[in-house]
């Protein structure tokens, strides 16, 4: 049996992978994260656990030997509950999820939930680690001081940066109420007081070619191109632009390939930026891997096979 954690709304990927494994004969349960909650029947015991979900399809933990941690969302607070009770409601819940997933700790995760945790949640650690494997990163603050960021801005940007937010608010490949990638120009830095509300990520704009989003799977890569040069952020861009399949050189791929081993992850989306000087930029790694923008413009090779087995 293999659990996939993915939520309610999410994309045609996790289709594609049902229909793989029931052609290998292989069970699977879909344990959506947001109904994780009410809608939901959870007992977890010192050593398992026993949910049954909001259509009444039930699982045991013991039956359990693998688990594909695809996309966790937030638990939502029911209408109807008092306001004094909110606060408790998702706390209890949180923790309860908390303990559930730990009985299932010593089987394969996809990625390990700790390891996914840890470098999903410091984007600081990300860089570090990349530019300890020889990958480029650009200079970077996260802060919420105004002085700081100003400093930096003269000292680094050359009168243009970037600010983004930590964590995205909104879960979108299509760029609708998405708060991604902003400009940032010294007119800009008149209204950075409000920063002290807000910590954000600044980094010097880079004079792109273009943007590459990479699919990481176990030492292999599936990179796609987005001809996106003109844009912050190529989910927002407007016009003409399109995927197309890219090899990465093989130094970056060994770079990145030995990042995401010391991270401890089997798979990820990775962002990165090929400059007009000719540099290959890493920004970031999702380790909740999410490639159905790639997939919407090519197929990827039938025969590639991933080295890792459930």
């Amino acid at each position: 049996m293999i659990l996939c954690i993915t939520h309610s709304q999410d994309f045609y990927n996790i289709d594609l992978f049902f229909e793989y494994l029931a052609s290998k004969n292989i069970p699977y349960f879909r344990l959506n994260s947001d109904r994780m909650n009410h809608l939901q029947k959870i007992s977890v015991n010192e050593d398992s656990f026993e949910l049954t979900d909001e259509s009444g399809n039930t699982i045991h933990s013991k039956d359990i030997k693998g688990v594909w941690h695809r996309k966790a969302w937030g638990i939502p607070v029911p209408e109807e509950l008092d306001e004094d009770y909110k606060k408790i409601f998702l706390s209890g819940y949180a923790n309860l999820r908390y303990n559930l997933i730990t009985v299932l700790e010593n089987i394969p995760w996809i990625n390990p939930y700790e390891n996914e945790r840890k470098i999903d949640g410091n984007k600081m650690l990300q860089l570090k680690t990349a530019k300890e494997h020889q990958l480029t990163v650009p200079e970077t603050i996260f802060s919420n001081d105004e002085e700081k960021i100003t400093a930096f801005f003269h000292k680094f940007c050359n009168g243009k940066a970037v600010a983004k937010l930590h964590s995205l608010i909104a879960k979108t490949m299509s760029g609708e109420n998405l708060i991604s990638t902003m400009i940032i120009e010294e007119d800009t830095l008149e209204h950075i007081a409000d920063i002290a509300y807000c910590p954000m990520i600044f980094q010097p704009y880079i004079d792109k070619e273009y943007e590459l989003r990479i699919v990481y799977i176990a030492g292999e890569f599936f990179t796609g191109k987005i001809n996106n040069s003109e844009n912050a952020d190529w989910r927002l861009a407007q016009g003409n632009y399109v995927w197309s399949a890219y090899e990465l050189p093989e130094n970056i791929k060994a770079g990145l390939a030995s990042m995401m081993e010391e991270m401890g992850l089997y798979i990820g989306a990775i962002d990165m930026i090929r400059g007009k000087d000719g540099e290959y930029y890493f920004l970031e790694v999702n380790p909740q891997e999410n490639g159905e923008c790639c997939r919407k413009s090519w197929d990827f090779p039938s025969q590639k096979k991933s080295p890792i087995t459930l």
